[in-house]
């Protein structure tokens, strides 16, 4: 199941960046000799067209590739004056910027249309109220205390948790102070001021608003499974129960509940429960684990975030999907920046299996999730096909830049060697992401 979900989100955005590349080289006459899904042994082919290109699918799934008539590969080499007037290296500078930069431009665009489209139809996101924040939390020397709404942050206005969240990531990757602005519950405005020092030491590559003090509000607790063997079912606790109080304490949501349980030690609880229309009082006694001495009742508490629907109009939609597009690209790119100082982790470099992975998950919380994910994925290809190694399209971009600057191409020795080390670069940093995802999934 995870390699076809892999395949379904990852598989169409390669052939669409391929694409971009294919029409670009055949829109400035260069003759494309092969197309190909995934890299290495082509496993299947087939030609088609007046110049017999040959469409293929290799046998690696990582990226794919676009070959064209190019004098420096013996495989591809020019032959006859018709060909050597569509061959690749014969193209002007801007010809040759502009197929390999189509690329990557395809990603992007997918990505902005992709969350334009969601937003025009509506999608459900974590709203803006602060959950309960601890006292001893940098959000609570700050004046915040729960149950306020975020309603704009550094001037900006938000109305749900994700913008939120990328305006505080941007504010710690910069080391700057945030404003916020916020609605009480009783309906008075107050601002508060989370200071640089906070932000500086926030840990990019962990929960920076969760570190601050603040999560998003949540619903009331409900029980979703119950298992058959634990102290629920023996209590009488049922799918679809709302946890209101134990002990008497009130129950906001399904972080208290299960911090209430945790902390019984194992003693009884007098848990009271909302049950279609009436309310009943449970006695529950949490069993103590032995493998790691943590009190459970073996049931499932859900606690989803309080929603809101954000939708916009075809203009503002594809705005904001252009918006989030750059920003997403801006704060990759930071984060690679920040894996080079070690302010962030390079294990947070993912390969295909952790893509895998998530894409499984993601498939399993409906069409709009997975389309979130696939625009991501998108501005992901995007932004590392851009970073200046010589094998991807950033590399070669590069490249024709500084043709740009001194009016000559590298010398084919420099572009030789440049390639060979920019491919060991490649191969260090796909081995560096599947050692990552082979680690996440043993642990």
């Amino acid at each position: 199941m995870k390699i076809i979900a892999f395949l379904l989100s990852v598989g169409p955005l390669i052939i669409l960046h391929e694409l971009g590349h294919y029409f670009a080289a055949r829109a400035c006459g260069v003759k494309v000799v092969r197309f190909s899904i995934f890299m290495g042994k082509i496993i299947w082919s087939r030609k088609f067209g007046r110049d017999q290109t040959e469409w293929a699918i290799s046998a690696i799934p990582i990226g794919g590739y676009v070959k064209m008539l190019d004098d420096r590969d013996p495989a591809t080499r020019a032959t006859t004056p018709e060909d050597q007037k569509r061959e690749f290296t014969r193209q002007n500078v801007w010809k040759r910027i502009a197929i390999i930069g189509a690329g990557p431009l395809t990603n992007f665009i997918v990505a902005i249309f992709l969350l334009a489209g969601l937003f025009m139809h509506g999608v459900p996101e974590p709203g803006n109220k602060v959950r309960i924040v601890p006292v001893e939390s940098v959000a609570y020397q700050a004046g915040l205390r729960g149950g306020e709404a975020i309603v704009a942050v550094d001037g900006e206005p938000v109305e749900a948790w994700g913008e939120i969240h990328m305006a505080f990531v941007r504010a710690a990757m910069d080391k700057q102070e945030v404003r916020l602005d916020l609605r009480q519950e009783g309906g008075g405005n107050i601002a508060a001021v989370i200071p640089a020092s906070a932000m500086s030491a926030s840990k990019l590559d962990g929960d920076v608003l969760g570190s601050l003090g603040l999560m998003v509000q949540r619903q009331a607790a409900t029980i979703g499974m119950v298992f058959p063997d634990g102290a629920a079912a023996r209590a009488g606790l049922q799918s679809g129960d709302v946890v209101l109080a134990v002990d008497g304490k009130p129950m906001i949501d399904g972080i208290t509940t299960i911090d209430a349980i945790r902390a019984s030690q194992g003693q009884p609880l007098a848990v009271l429960v909302q049950r279609g229309a009436e309310q009943i009082t449970l006695q529950i006694t949490p069993q103590i684990e032995q493998s790691d001495k943590i009190a459970r009742i073996k049931a499932e508490v859900l606690s989803p975030a309080v929603t809101v629907m954000v939708v916009r109009g075809p203009v503002d939609a594809v705005a904001k999907g252009a918006s989030a597009t750059w920003e997403q690209s801006v704060l990759i790119v930071k984060m690679i920046g920040k894996m080079f100082t070690g302010e962030v982790s390079v294990k947070n470099l993912t390969g295909p299996i952790t893509i895998a992975d998530v894409a499984d998950q993601t498939i399993r919380h409906g069409l709009v999730e997975t389309l979130k994910l696939i625009a991501a994925i998108s501005i992901g290809l995007g932004v590392m096909n851009l970073l200046p190694i010589p094998v991807l399209d950033g590399g070669l971009l590069l490249y024709y830049s500084l043709e740009v600057l001194t009016g000559r191409p590298l010398p084919p020795k420099v572009d030789q060697h440049v390639r060979t080390v920019g491919f060991v670069l490649f191969v260090m940093l796909m081995s560096l992401a599947l050692y990552n995802d082979v680690t996440r999934l043993i642990s």
